[in-house]
């Protein structure tokens, strides 16, 4: 009698765990997420990575961005 307290016991303890582990995965999860919102591009790093990946010229660029800052 005394083994199955102490396995249930046991059971209860590793629900314990595994629920405290779901629970500081899913607010990681959350705060992960809230981040990657927050960071996305603004119109002008697009636009410099535009410029870098040779997608528009110089005379573009310039002209893009003096509009974007007006």
């Amino acid at each position: 009698m005394h083994d199955f307290h102490f396995f249930g016991g046991g059971w209860m303890m590793l629900f314990w765990v595994v629920l405290f582990i779901v629970i500081i995965l899913l607010i990681v999860r959350i705060l992960m997420s809230s981040d990657k919102d927050h960071t996305g591009d603004t119109a002008l790093e697009t636009l410099k990575k535009r410029y870098a990946r040779g997608e528009i010229d110089k005379e573009e660029f310039e002209k893009r961005k003096k509009d974007l800052l007006e």
